[in-house]
């Protein structure tokens, strides 16, 4: 499974992409079918509240690619929000099959 991560315009922290890591490793351990992680970062301007913006793509065989987006306060929130929507999605398709 690969984690594709991309910081637009910033220099993404250590401590941000072993977050990312650490929360795309739980959410692969609860639907193994996926196959990749895509995920861009991106300042939202103008620079106020909830310009954080994370887009979350993933690969599952047999269905179109899953997209999330979401914007908050901090990368974390986030990247958090974004992988419920994700789930919540992986979790209607489980159900259907």
């Amino acid at each position: 499974m690969d984690i594709n991560i991309k910081a637009i315009h910033f220099d993404i922290s250590e401590k941000l992409t072993e977050f990312i890591n650490k929360k795309v490793e739980k959410l692969v351990r609860r639907h193994p079918a996926v196959g990749f992680v895509d995920i861009s970062l991106k300042v939202v301007k103008p620079e106020t509240s909830l310009n954080k913006q994370a887009i979350v793509r993933v690969a599952v065989p047999q269905q179109d690619d899953i997209v999330a987006d979401k914007t908050a306060d901090s990368f974390e929130e986030a990247i958090d929000l974004t992988l419920e929507a994700i789930d919540r999605q992986l979790e209607k398709i489980k159900n259907k099959k």
